[in-house]
């Protein structure tokens, strides 16, 4: 008799092999800074094809694809041969070509919170099905776009948040140093951002200005591009941020790595020095199961962007997102679900790690 898991190992290394081969067809929303780099990155590789992107001005939609040069050179979208001009580019672009379309990324900024789960919203009314991917940063964001959970899996469409560097990269990593351990104790997230003018990232900025005493994603949504120069310069262009309203903190929640309450996350960004004022770092500390306390730590590489850290870890999980998809996922997930699941420890287990500790002990012979 045939083994039964053997045809089910064989359907889903088929349905794996020909999501990971397949051409993935990207549509990206909004051209700053990370939009026009990510345009860039997906030139470069071989399962990635640019299909579409859209700004304020409009948007351009070519199925053989995008050069990703002609998009870093442009300041608006509405100035490319073959754009269309719209006020609505978002739905207009979606809706006309979402049979088009295998993946969506976010590159928005995300002021105030609810601005990225309400485009979540007019992406679903597009009558789109396949995979979007965010970069979201706050954690009541993140919260926002979990809980239209049971309208992306109504509408056919899975939706990974939190997948860019922090969280994200950092994040993941987090998720599984922390394997190690039997219980985690603490994740400390430190990042170091060095770009030469505020404006190549005026988005970002914004959303990292929002985390400093004194403001928020409201107030920072309503500032002029003058005022925000003008706090740069108090600042002599270095933002220090400490303990932040970031998402790692529920993501690992949710991935019953830790309470949130453990996990910390800041740093430093220099908005007139490429050079990164600090190396971007995770520390995850825990308890062995043989009692021991330790700390892993991961260490990106100073050399590597802000834009290659965000985006490669994009494209990485839109992959795997499209993997999941084919074997008929759909939801929300956060990056961190994506990795190895936590084991969570027992409310005794420090008792038990006492007791075989002593039984291991007693039937260690004497001299």
């Amino acid at each position: 008799m045939a083994c039964p898991y053997r045809s089910l190992y064989n359907i889903e290394c088929c349905l794996r092999k020909g999501a990971i081969n397949k051409m993935i067809n990207v549509a990206i929303l909004g051209s700053g800074g990370l939009g026009q780099n990510m345009a860039l990155l997906i030139e470069q590789k071989k399962d990635f094809k640019l299909v579409g992107i859209c700004d304020r001005s409009g948007y351009l939609f070519n199925e053989s694809g995008i050069a990703g040069i002609t998009i870093k050179q442009s300041k608006t979208i509405d100035e490319i041969k073959g754009s269309h001009i719209s006020s609505n580019s978002i739905f207009e672009m979606i809706s006309n070509h979402k049979e088009k379309i295998n993946a969506i990324f976010i590159a928005l900024p995300n002021l105030p919170n609810e601005f990225i789960p309400n485009v979540a919203k007019e992406i679903i009314k597009t009558g789109y099905k396949g995979v979007i991917v965010d970069a979201l940063k706050r954690t009541r964001a993140v919260e926002m776009v979990k809980n239209l959970d049971t309208d992306f899996k109504a509408h056919n469409i899975l939706y990974l948040t939190g997948c860019g560097a922090t969280p994200g990269l950092l994040t993941t990593a987090a998720a599984l140093a922390a394997q190690s351990f039997v219980e985690v104790l603490d994740v400390t997230i430190t990042f170091g951002v060095g770009i030469n003018n505020w404006e190549t990232y005026k988005a970002t900025i914004r959303e990292d200005i929002a985390h400093l005493e004194g403001f928020n994603p409201e107030i920072v949504a309503k500032m002029t591009d003058k005022e925000i120069v003008e706090e740069l310069n108090k600042r002599n262009g270095i933002l220090e941020l400490h303990h932040m309203e970031h998402a790692d903190d529920i993501m690992l929640e949710l991935a019953g790595v830790c309470t949130r309450d453990r996990v910390t996350t800041g740093g430093i960004v220099d908005t007139k020095n490429p050079k990164k004022p600090i190396s971007t770092n995770v520390k995850v500390t825990g308890r062995t199961f043989e009692g021991k306390i330790s700390t892993h730590q991961f260490v990106l590489g100073d050399e590597t962007t802000m834009a290659a850290n965000v985006n490669g870890p994009i494209l990485g999980f839109m992959k795997s997102g499209m993997w999941l998809y084919s074997l008929g996922v759909r939801g929300t997930l956060t990056s961190a679900e994506i990795m190895p699941h936590f084991g969570v420890a027992k409310e005794n287990y420090l008792d038990i790690q006492g007791k075989q500790s002593r039984d291991f002990a007693c039937k260690i012979p004497t001299s």
